[in-house]
């Protein structure tokens, strides 16, 4: 048996999948699309350290090639997604193929001349052809893209394609995740991070949620979604697993934060090096555990030049997890509160980036990062005790001493 999908950028055919037999899967380019002199950018994976374009995947097992795979929700949502195509979640290909219109960024799978494999059961055929899907970005939290309504509520939409805004649901067993990104995201704002519009939202509020079972509190967090442009246009991204070409359950280990800020400052400049700075400081303030790699990606605003997305997933970890640690090393240290400026100093180093802008903007985001937490912790909608563990967290943070 081979099956294939054809892969878009937008309207650009761009390549294909490939599984063949054994539940093995390749990706190749496209001849029209390696000779098109602009071509937009998949992925920064798919360029040689000279900037020569690999015209094709090396074959997987089961998984898919890296890029794609990270393309796919993790956790529960993938066996939630999964259970309603009636197919393994581990069946990478199969799930694209279900969800290849709804997924994040520019990229749209579809079928190109998949055959019928006669040991598939009825039921998982019938599935293919008549399921509907709701969205989801990869991810572990539960999160559904949503259409903004008139009346300020959000509608999940049934056809699972389209949506302008990314509902994040409250999680099973921390209380006030939602209130805790809203309130971290809306502090990286007031210290001039880049973050895209957000509202919390009662879960009355938004139609169509599936039964997902319990879960912890009444609000989601509503973020407006930055890959999607006027009128639905598809603005294309990718994660930092997907830059790096690996796979998801590699996205604490195998890269660090200087290996991060030295392909920021290769591929987009002084902005994105000092952006990049200011994001890892702050989220070592305010006890981020989780800024691993799927959550840093760089857009593709004209298709080709990356530049950092608004930023996301900004949590403060350490009231739920005592003593977390940086989700990857810092000169290396995962200790968060005990990395100094000295740490930043060795980045510079192994990253060589220019020790001037790195240590200029560790110091103004500690500054700001403290005086805006002062300032604007009392209107923000979190309990006493998240509070006191992230005032706890800052005080003992060797970069405000």
């Amino acid at each position: 048996m081979t099956d294939r999908l054809e892969v878009r950028l937008g309207d650009m055919l761009v390549g294909k999948l490939t599984l063949v037999t054994g539940d093995r899967s390749f990706f190749a380019f496209e001849e029209s699309y390696l000779n098109e002199p602009n071509r937009p950018v998949l992925s920064q994976s798919f360029f040689t350290r000279s900037g020569d374009l690999i015209p094709e995947s090396r074959t997987v097992q089961t998984k898919l090639p890296p890029f794609f795979s990270n393309l796919l929700p993790e956790g529960h949502l993938r066996d939630y997604l999964a259970a309603r195509g009636e197919i393994k979640p581990a069946r990478e290909f199969k799930l694209i193929e279900l969800l290849g219109e709804d997924l994040s960024g520019a990229v749209v799978i579809n079928p190109l001349d998949a055959l019928v494999d006669m040991k598939e059961s009825d039921g998982e055929r019938a599935a293919q052809a008549s399921t509907p899907y709701r969205f989801s970005l990869a991810g572990v939290q539960l999160k559904f893209s949503a259409l903004a309504e008139s009346t300020g509520g959000l509608t999940i939409p049934a056809s699972g394609v389209g949506g302008d805004w990314i509902i994040k649901l409250p999680a099973q067993n921390f209380a006030s995740v939602p209130e805790n990104e809203w309130s971290m995201l809306e502090l990286a704002r007031e210290i001039g991070i880049d973050v895209p519009e957000t509202r919390l939202i009662d879960l009355g509020d938004v139609v169509g949620l599936p039964d997902l079972g319990a879960i912890s509190g009444n609000q989601a967090l509503a973020i407006k979604r930055f890959d999607r442009g006027e009128e639905g246009a598809r603005i294309h991204i990718e994660d930092f697993a997907q830059v790096y070409g690996l796979f998801p359950d590699a996205k604490y280990s195998k890269v660090s934060y200087a290996n991060i800020a030295n392909m920021v400052w290769t591929l987009t400049g002084e902005a994105g090096l000092v952006d990049f700075i200011r994001r890892l400081v702050f989220n070592i303030m305010i006890g981020n555990g989780d800024m691993h790699l799927k959550n840093w990606s760089f857009i593709y605003p004209d298709g080709r030049t990356p530049q950092l997305t608004p930023a996301y997933d900004f949590v403060s970890t350490v009231p739920y997890i005592p003593n977390d640690g940086l989700a990857l090393s810092l000169s290396r240290t995962k200790d968060m509160s005990g990395v100094s400026l000295v740490h930043f100093e060795t980045l510079v180093k192994k990253a060589q980036v220019p020790e001037y802008l790195v240590l200029n903007a560790v110091k103004q985001t500690v500054e700001a990062t403290y005086d805006a937490w002062r300032k604007s912790q009392p209107i923000y909608p979190l309990s006493s005790d998240i509070i006191i563990r992230i005032e706890k967290h800052m005080s003992a943070c060797k970069l405000v001493a």
